[in-house]
């Protein structure tokens, strides 16, 4: 066992973890962060994807010990209380998501694509996009969502 302190969603914690504990799970069942989600434990699908140190990861793929002291944000520390994160709201309003599983990890990757590339062309998404994977949606409506956040989040500025 080690105690590991890092920042998420801008809180410290510290935590007591086994050594080859996964962050995905010390998220999840340690500081019962939920919306991260474990889909195909083979780091195919993107579903666990948060940011540590402002970019994008599978958390799936680093140990928790990894992650100490870094600053790791989930999808739930993409709002501000009730104010949905622009991406998040984009893909509430343009129907970037069915079932949800992928979304949390769809809409950190587009969060870190909109960061690097602020206005990117539908082929960009795509390319920004590519490591997540969805069994629903056919991601039509998920690169509309990318393309309307960052039309938004532009005009925010």
């Amino acid at each position: 066992m080690s105690t590991i302190k890092l920042t998420v969603n801008g809180k410290a914690v510290s935590a007591d973890v086994e050594d080859r504990t996964l962050l995905v799970h010390l998220l999840r069942e340690n500081l019962n962060l939920t919306g991260t989600h474990v889909g195909c434990d083979t780091s195919q699908c993107g579903a666990c994807v948060v940011h540590i140190d402002g970019k994008a990861v599978k958390s799936c793929t680093v140990l928790a010990g990894q992650a100490a002291g870094s600053n790791v944000t989930t999808i739930e520390g993409l709002s501000k209380g009730d104010e949905l994160h622009p991406m998040q709201a984009a893909f509430r309003d343009n129907h970037g998501l069915q079932c949800g599983y992928c979304t949390p990890g769809m809409i950190m990757s587009g969060v870190q694509l909109l960061q690097r590339t602020p206005k990117p062309n539908r082929e960009e998404i795509a390319h920004g996009i590519e490591g997540n994977l969805c069994r629903c949606t056919g991601y039509s409506h998920i690169v509309d969502a990318i393309e309307y956040a960052a039309a938004r989040m532009k005009k925010s500025k």
